[in-house]
């Protein structure tokens, strides 16, 4: 049965968790003493940020758990979970903390599986030795087990021990393991001393992690104070860091988690600021801790000076760039319908929301759900933003908007990012690449309602608004009422257009008697969505390098798996010298599409376009091949196949180049080139039926691409 509020407490867990890793990003590695000097008694953020780059804490879960959607949820096995890892991780950047093969345990893993270390035992100490194999990982990434398991701790525990098999072993393991139940059980009980029962429960009591639990416990126990400091003293001298190997070890982060729990007694604020001021992996320990407290409490119990800084905005960093940019709403209607199929449930009353496949839509459901709206007006002036349940267009709340001071003749508006570059994060934390995820084509729909008490006069357009240049597409203007009015607007065809924001653009009409004096309007807004098919070109030499830092230099709107790839002469330019090169951009959303390249090979013998992209391994390619050939590849789970090979004459002379196109309309494939077609394919056994675009080669080859072009299948 869909359990009661379970929506509201999931989004509860994300909001905790994302809060936990801001709260303690910048301060990762302090010790108790810096920070206590530094800041004495936190009680807020101790950095602000205007975008939250990507963290490896929040990375883990949102992809992980996608497992869940790529296999038969009810008989994962380590093997499934490993391939999750290698699909969405880009190698060597991004995603984890690559510090080197048996220095980081994540980079360690991913090395042993690529080159055919199987899971579990890419992972194990049998392999890496115990040092490498109990580091923080496994716990930091389960969160997700838990969300989707709530009452559940024991399954929870089960499918936490699989995804940290792949990487971890030992007290790696029951970390996670213990950490999803701790989440799971939250969903049901009120007391954290339950909570933390139920995670010792699934782990083994003998190990030193279940030993660790029930020492902290038993400190707190014996005491009953509110001392926190004393505890964590405690912690300090018997599971300090003097006592473990490794650059950041399971057993001292975990002790912290289990006495802020303790010590902040279910209350979300004083629990992750004690997890906080403990010091260590803050960004990990308070990212665990507030999911925890997150679910415990329900979106409503958490302070908004915790929500509004980071206004459900949330920037991941792995391989595919349109799954980068995201909010915590999406993320938590994702977790709950992975949740329902898992289980066999349905989302009552909340399925409209948790299977619509739309690209974006802002439905405002959940209690101050913002959507990471952002408005823009002129000076200091402000747009409040408040979600609440006084007026819906459908279901039981909406965003309430509310100008304070307007005037006859001004303007504003309110938008959301759908591109973001170095510009937009005040740095660059685990190298996020992004691709857009609107783009012209596509359609906007929403539905505003003006209070008509408040004041009158306000025309809406939406925009649709250019990353580098600024320049917009607008939509048609109405005039809002008492009534819900329909906003709609297909961005049209455009070329070299990336597109950076979408926004609504408010006009304040009004009595033009009034143009000296300020009145205020209030307004709502409901079920923003964007959805269709792409229709678009761009030419690389519109495009520019994103410079991040010194080691962080990326095409614009491109990810990439591996390889060397620059713009070079106008043209992406790219290979590797001995493995498979490839980039991606466009949405992991597109179903059937056209898409063409203008494809100039350099070096060696095989130079493809890339489509259906689902990750690094599961896509199809088709492009020049060696002697003399055009040909289909389909990778699937790491297996690459040569699905057609074509006779096709080509050369690779200086300046000759070729359009090579695909159409793909359910299981088939038609490949084009310079217009002509070449030929068809009908893949039969399980084909590939959504995916983003890309460019890629392999053997040592060397391509560049002068543009692309995506249009919608007639």
């Amino acid at each position: 049965m869909f359990p009661k509020k379970y929506v509201e407490k999931v989004y509860g867990g994300w909001l905790g968790k994302v809060i936990g890793v801001i709260h303690g990003a910048n301060i990762e590695g302090w010790t108790y003493e810096r920070i206590a000097q530094t800041f004495g008694e936190i009680t807020d953020y101790p950095y602000r940020f205007s975008h939250f780059a990507a963290d490896d804490d929040i990375n883990g879960p949102v992809f992980f758990m996608r497992a869940l959607d790529d296999f038969e949820p009810g008989a994962l096995t380590a093997e499934q979970m490993a391939q999750t890892l290698l699909n969405y991780a880009g190698e060597g950047h991004g995603f984890f903390w690559w510090g080197g093969y048996g220095v980081s345990t994540e980079h360690t893993a991913y090395m042993n599986l690529k080159n055919g270390v199987p899971a579990p035992l890419a992972g194990s100490i049998e392999q890496n030795g115990k040092t490498v194999a109990e580091q923080i990982g496994g716990q930091i990434f389960s969160d997700c087990w838990g969300l989707v398991c709530p009452g559940q701790p024991g399954k929870a525990a089960e499918l936490a021990g699989l995804m940290s098999s792949v990487t971890h072993d030992g007290d790696g393991i029951y970390g996670g393991q213990f950490i999803a139940a701790c989440i799971a059980s939250a969903f049901i009980r009120t007391r954290v001393e339950d909570i933390i029962a139920d995670g010792l429960a699934v782990i083994p009591q003998a190990s030193t992690y279940g030993q660790m639990v029930q020492d902290v416990a038993a400190y707190y126990n014996a005491r009953q104070t509110d001392d926190w400091r004393d505890a964590f003293r405690f912690v300090q001298d018997k599971y300090g860091y003097q006592h473990y190997e490794g650059v950041c070890h399971i057993i001292p982060n975990a002790a912290v988690i289990v006495l802020s729990l303790l010590y902040g007694q279910g209350d979300f604020s004083r629990t992750i600021n004690i997890c906080n001021m403990c010091g260590w992996d803050t960004d990990c320990n308070v990212g665990n801790v507030g999911t925890i407290v997150g679910v415990l409490n329900g979106p409503e119990q958490i302070e908004d000076k915790w929500k509004e800084p980071i206004n459900d905005f949330v920037c991941c960093s792995g391989l595919l760039g349109s799954l980068n940019l995201q909010t915590i709403p999406a993320i938590a209607a994702y977790t709950v319908k992975l949740a329902s199929k898992l289980h066999g449930w349905q989302a009552e009353g909340w399925e409209a929301i948790v299977h619509d496949d739309a690209a974006h839509y802002l439905h405002f459901e959940l209690p101050g759900s913002t959507h990471a709206l952002e408005w823009k007006y002129r000076g200091n002036e402000r747009i409040l933003l408040e979600n609440t349940d006084r007026e819906a267009y459908r279901g039981q709340r909406s965003l309430q908007l509310t100008a304070p001071s307007v005037f006859t003749g001004t303007g504003f508006d309110l938008f959301f990012l759908t591109y973001a570059g170095p510009h937009d994060f005040d740095d660059s934390r685990y190298d996020p690449d992004i691709s857009p995820t609107v783009y012209p084509g596509q359609t906007m729909e929403a539905y505003l309602k003006l209070d008509e008490s408040a004041g009158t006069g306000l025309n809406a357009r939406f925009y649709a608004e250019e990353a580098r240049s600024g320049a917009r597409l607008y939509g048609p203007a109405a005039i809002l009422s008492g009534e819900w009015q329909r906003l709609h607007f297909q961005i049209p065809y455009a070329e070299n257009f990336v597109v950076g924001k979408v926004g609504i653009e408010y006009a304040v009409t009004g009595d033009s008697s009034l143009r000296e004096k300020s009145f205020s309007l209030k307004w709502f807004l409901d079920e923003w969505k964007v959805y269709g098919a792409a229709d678009y070109r761009i030419a690389f030499a519109s495009q520019q390098m994103e410079k991040w830092n010194a080691l962080h230099q990326t095409v614009s709107q491109l990810t990439y798996l591996r390889g060397i790839w620059k713009l070079e002469g106008g043209k992406l330019a790219g290979g590797h010298g001995f493995e498979p090169a490839e980039c991606y951009t466009g949405s992991h959303y597109w179903s059937d599409y056209q898409f063409t390249a203008e494809v100039e090979p350099l070096k060696g013998k095989q130079h493809h376009i890339l489509f259906r992209v689902q990750g690094a391994l599961r896509s199809y390619a088709a492009g020049l091949g060696p002697d003399n050939t055009l040909c289909l590849y389909k990778n699937k789970d790491g297996s690459c196949v040569k699905l057609h090979v074509e006779p096709y004459a080509w050369q690779r002379e200086a300046g000759s180049s070729y359009t090579i196109g695909v159409k793909v309309k359910g299981a088939h494939i038609a490949v084009h080139v310079n217009g002509e077609l070449q030929f068809e394919y009908e893949d039969k056994h399980e084909p590939l039926l959504t995916g983003c675009i890309g460019f890629g080669n392999r053997d040592g080859s060397r391509t560049a691409y002068a543009s692309f072009a995506v249009k919608p299948v007639v």
